[in-house]
């Protein structure tokens, strides 16, 4: 079930973003309005832009990011993998380009009924637990510097 979150009866655009949108001939979103529709904060959507590649929106002359719907559609995926999946940033990283997943269309939904239970000594555990340490480590940064 796909239900439509982009407003279609706004403007475009203002300005050096009109522009943009004209030449493209596509919707595109602020940051702020990105965060409307996704329910996410916008140092959070910042903070994914550098750690995932395939999120990279466009930028105005003075610097607004610029949102198209794939890359709307693109944070609607990393939300859904970190948040619903339980990913951890950089599985959902390398979840992403393992599928060759640039274009955010969403997987099929892995239940936890269907996720692998790690032995606790295993290689995989503790790459996990790795994994999670660098990303507390980062939002420990962010938040201090913040």
């Amino acid at each position: 079930m796909t239900r439509n979150l982009f407003p279609t009866d706004e403007p475009a655009a203002v300005g050096a973003e009109a522009e943009v949108a004209s030449t493209a001939n596509e919707r595109v979103y602020r940051i702020g309005e990105v965060c409307r529709l996704t329910g996410t904060k916008a140092f959070v959507l910042r903070y994914w832009e550098t750690e995932f590649p395939m999120l990279a929106p466009h930028k105005s002359p003075k610097g607004h990011r610029l949102y198209r719907r794939e890359d709307v559609d693109m944070v609607f995926e990393i939300k859904r993998l970190l948040y619903e999946q339980g990913f951890t940033i950089a599985g959902a990283r390398r979840h992403l380009e393992s599928q060759g997943r640039a274009d955010g269309a969403p997987e099929p939904a892995a239940t936890a009924s269907t996720a692998p239970i790690l032995p606790a000594g295993s290689s995989a555990a503790r790459k996990m637990l790795v994994d999670l340490s660098e990303e507390l480590r980062a939002i420990l940064t962010l938040l201090e510097s913040g």
